[in-house]
């Protein structure tokens, strides 16, 4: 089998593939290391972890996911929380009954917030954008201290050409449960990332080629070779119906001579004003490890469209991306002995346990029943 793409989902398949066939596989990739935007790197100065990324936070609630990857590291627990930073102060998001009362400068419970809630909410019965879906369920000052100028920033584009599905999926909490995600398991790998991607290729028969871009090999490659391709989808039709539409992020990485910049792992610049989305710190993911003393590392996160030649982190779902996808999606029903997968050949933003969790789907159900057809006739 041949692989292009080392993210998760692509060495998902790898691992299962090489214990279910007893198989070879070859894992091509275009960047320098492999992981994908999962990638990590310690810093030989301070020794602090850096999620060249973005940071990544490992939660699932699936269990047989949360089973397969830590067959390759321990986890050290880790309940990711949130900052945001606006110009009255910081408060916790997803909002919670915290926000609510710093914000309002009240105190509420569960059932007062609730109906304090409802004073404010415009009467907006069908919201059919981000910011009538927003002003429906928090109301105009929420919305415009936390949502409006963070999302143009995030989206770069006015909320009101956003889908309203897009705020429906954000959480609006009424207690003081400031995690950001609420799934059973939650964790970071004990010895990083690094070490996890790693730790999935030491398989003896998982061969991995970095700096290897498939475009250049695709002409060679028989029809009747098992691929999984986890580039653009797009790219691998030679953009024959359309680009499709992506956000990409740019990263500034800084060291600085303070023990601790902002005492937390992440804090969104909510105003619009600022440039940047939000300040990674990444020595707070693990507070457990020894660091040098008085320095620190963060990274400010920047969102813009992305071009061609850009890294594609954020599909836009757009009706005219749809309406180009659709037609790479007929064009892949002739190709039987290519799957598509992962981030960038699915065309939709997964988390990383939803990468891994649709590749275990996609061996058991797809590539397990086109290798033995393959077998079967005698290929």
């Amino acid at each position: 089998m041949i692989i292009c793409g080392s993210g998760l989902f692509g060495l998902t398949i790898a691992c299962e593939y090489t214990r279910y066939f007893g198989k070879k596989v070859l894992v091509i990739e275009k960047r320098k290391h492999p992981g994908g935007n999962s990638w990590s790197e310690f810093d030989s100065q301070t020794s602090i972890e850096i999620h060249k990324y973005g940071s990544h936070l490992f939660h699932t609630s699936n269990e047989k996911v949360w089973k397969f990857i830590n067959q390759y590291s321990q986890f050290t627990p880790y309940q990711h929380k949130v900052i945001a930073k606006t110009n009255s102060g910081f408060f916790n998001i997803p909002i919670n009954l915290m926000t609510l009362s710093r914000f309002f400068g009240r105190q509420f419970s569960p059932s007062e917030a609730e109906a304090f809630l409802e004073t404010i909410k415009s009467p907006i019965l069908s919201p059919v954008n981000f910011e009538e879906a927003a002003v429906s369920q928090i109301g105009e000052d929420l919305y415009t201290t936390f949502f409006k100028g963070y999302t143009k920033k995030q989206w770069q584009t006015d909320p009101k050409q956003l889908s309203a599905d897009i705020f429906k999926r954000i959480p609006i909490r009424l207690n003081f449960d400031e995690r950001y995600f609420s799934d059973v398991y939650q964790g970071l790998p004990k010895e990083g990332y690094c070490q996890l991607i790693e730790n999935m290729l030491a398989h003896k028969d998982i061969h991995l080629a970095l700096e290897v871009d498939f475009n250049s090999i695709k002409e060679s490659v028989s029809a009747n070779q098992l691929i999984v391709y986890t580039g653009p989808i797009d790219q691998y039709f030679d953009y024959r119906f359309g680009q499709l539409g992506w956000r990409t992020l740019d990263f500034e990485i800084e060291t600085l001579d303070v023990e601790d910049y902002q005492g937390n792992s992440v804090i969104n610049y909510v105003e619009a004003e600022v440039p940047f989305t939000r300040i990674h710190e990444f020595k707070h993911l693990h507070p457990e490890r020894e660091y040098a003393k008085g320095k620190t590392i963060i990274m400010r996160e920047y969102s813009r469209f992305a071009g061609r030649e850009d890294e594609p982190y954020y599909p836009i779902a757009s009706s005219a991306n749809r309406t180009i996808l659709r037609k790479y999606r007929d064009a892949i029903t002739h190709l039987p002995n290519v799957f598509f997968g992962g981030r960038l050949g699915s065309f939709q933003y997964l988390d990383m346990h939803m990468a891994i969790a649709s590749a275990l789907t996609m061996f058991s159900n797809e590539i397990i029943p086109a290798a033995e057809k393959l077998r079967h006739e005698g290929i």
